[in-house]
């Protein structure tokens, strides 16, 4: 009778368990990376005055602000800045590694914004100047981090932490604040903050520890050529 019990309640347990893994492919399984809510960055910080920042939608920046009155048709150039990194003096990402990580953000931001749009080096008719910083970017535990993505069972109870705090194990992300201005006038067009860190596809699992952070930046730099793009073009409104 023992027995039967046990089987019985192991067998509830697996088919709970399948079911959450099943929710769990159908909400963020195949994501490369997912967004985080951000605090609102302070006053001194890479953006300057972040009052006009409000929450955006899942399809939107964690904090976004665009320019009601801003002429986005008028544009069809990009001057892209250097990206810089921003983390405070608590941050555990080593001056080499920043380097790496800007490197990467531009080289992926240049490499999509070039696809839509002629990029220049010097401000003139039609030019939107873009500005990025990394302000904090967190590694993956590589090993682990294979291991709680490639074998079931380990999956299993990465999925279970999933359901529980949103995030899966051992994963790495980065954060990053934007500003476009008109590169003669200086007028701001728009200002972003997002946070992206690793989600479930199982493409994330083998990779080196910045892996989900560069990730989320490619995300980004694709993110923002497609939308840079329908705005300027008049094909849809900016959000």
């Amino acid at each position: 009778m023992k027995s039967q019990t046990s089987r019985r309640a192991w067998g509830t347990w697996a088919g709970w368990a399948t079911a959450a893994l099943v929710l769990i492919g159908t909400i963020a399984g195949c994501a490369t990376t997912q967004q985080m809510s951000v605090k609102r960055p302070g006053a001194s910080g890479f953006l300057g005055d972040t009052s006009k920042l409000t929450p955006g939608d899942k399809d939107q920046a964690s904090l976004r602000y665009i320019n009601p009155a801003a002429q986005w048709t008028r544009y069809n150039k990009v001057l892209l800045e250097p990206v810089t990194f921003w983390g405070d003096d608590k941050t555990k990402v080593s001056a080499a590694d920043q380097q790496k990580l800007c490197d990467f953000l531009r080289e992926a931001l240049n490499e999509q914004l070039g696809k839509k749009f002629e990029i220049v080096n010097e401000p003139g008719p039609g030019v939107m100047r873009l500005q990025v910083a990394i302000v904090d970017a967190e590694s993956a535990t590589p090993v682990l981090r294979t291991v709680s993505m490639a074998i079931p069972q380990a999956r299993l109870l990465s999925s279970l932490k999933y359901l529980a705090t949103g995030t899966y194990p051992f994963i790495g992300g980065a954060e990053a604040e934007a500003k476009m201005t008109d590169a003669v006038s200086g007028e701001l067009l728009g200002e972003w903050v997002d946070k992206r860190v690793g989600g479930g596809s199982i493409k994330t699992a083998a990779q080196w520890e910045w892996g989900d952070a560069e990730n989320a930046m490619t995300e980004w730099a694709t993110l923002a050529a497609t939308k840079l793009s329908s705005w300027t073009s008049g094909a849809a409104k900016p959000n």
